[in-house]
């Protein structure tokens, strides 16, 4: 296997972005009811982190057909550190109560493009 480090430096020679970010997938624990009850706190969470950008990305996902809600949801975490947006996922109210439960992977982003950026629910907007 290839340490992180060096594929990261790897990528960066070849002109890659290499833009660093953290993914957590977060899958429910508990009871339907349990992640309904978490739901207000969680989305007061996630707009929060969103205001001060550490969140990129956030919601839920389907099945693999696509037609069906699954209950899983994926979290795009901006942060200094995997240690950093561990504690952004550890605080969030919906794993602090144990509704949901989660795994954090680094992402590295080396290809696309991005033009702006928009808050979903502050509706706010930054040209860059």
């Amino acid at each position: 296997m290839v340490a992180w480090v060096d594929y990261k430096a790897e990528a960066k020679s070849r002109g890659a972005l290499a833009l660093e970010l953290y993914v957590a997938t977060s899958t429910p624990a508990k009871e339907p009811q349990d992640v309904k009850a978490s739901l207000p706190d969680h989305l007061a969470y996630q707009a929060e982190l969103e205001r001060t950008g550490a969140l990129a990305f956030a919601g839920p996902m389907s099945d693999e057909t696509g037609v069906h809600m699954q209950g899983m949801g994926m979290i795009v975490y901006r942060a200094e550190s995997l240690d950093a947006a561990r504690a952004l996922a550890d605080n969030d109210p919906m794993h602090q109560s144990g509704a949901r439960s989660y795994v954090l992977r680094r992402w590295m982003i080396n290809e696309g493009s991005l033009n702006l950026t928009v808050g979903l629910s502050t509706k706010h907007v930054t040209l860059t």
